[in-house]
């Protein structure tokens, strides 16, 4: 199923490791990730997007989240040590991660940033994030996702 797609960083890193991994893609757009998730036919609840924030201290922190959840900066703050983190903006995406808006994957990013992910990440037996492009999407477990990213579980939602 890897072959249809020409590869991204994030399933370079996959192939590495001899991870399983599935690809799905649908048309890309202005599409939420809830509608993503319904394009896919996929539960939202077990497809995260990936945000890039900022702390304090200047330093820079990847948080994935279900699709139909919001960040609570607070909690994202406390799981990174922080006093605080804010978004990243949206034009300091591409050159810090080599990923775009809409496309952004917790793997495969020009330096790995310490992530973390809402813990109700390990209540699916898979979990679903961005392929590195818009329009592709991952699907692998999470056991998978730590074996590529060391990922923290933590309460990060409102």
């Amino acid at each position: 199923m890897h072959e249809k797609h020409e590869k991204t960083n994030a399933m370079r890193q996959l192939d590495r490791k001899k991870a399983a991994y599935t690809v799905h893609s649908y048309d890309g757009g202005a599409l939420s990730g809830t509608e993503v998730a319904a394009a896919l036919g996929q539960d939202p609840a077990h497809c995260f997007k990936t945000l890039v924030t900022v702390g304090k201290t200047g330093g820079h922190y990847v948080f994935m989240i279900p699709v139909a959840a919001e960040l609570d900066l607070r909690k994202a703050a406390s799981a990174a040590g922080e006093k605080s983190v804010a978004m990243l903006p949206q034009k300091e995406l591409l050159p810090l991660t080599g990923y775009i808006h809409g496309g952004c994957s917790p793997i495969g990013m020009k330096k790995q940033f310490p992530t973390f992910a809402d813990a109700t990440i390990a209540d699916g037996e898979t979990v679903c994030f961005s392929g590195g492009r818009v329009g592709l999407q991952i699907e692998t477990t999470l056991a998978v996702l730590q074996s590529v990213v060391p990922v923290t579980l933590a309460d990060l939602t409102v």
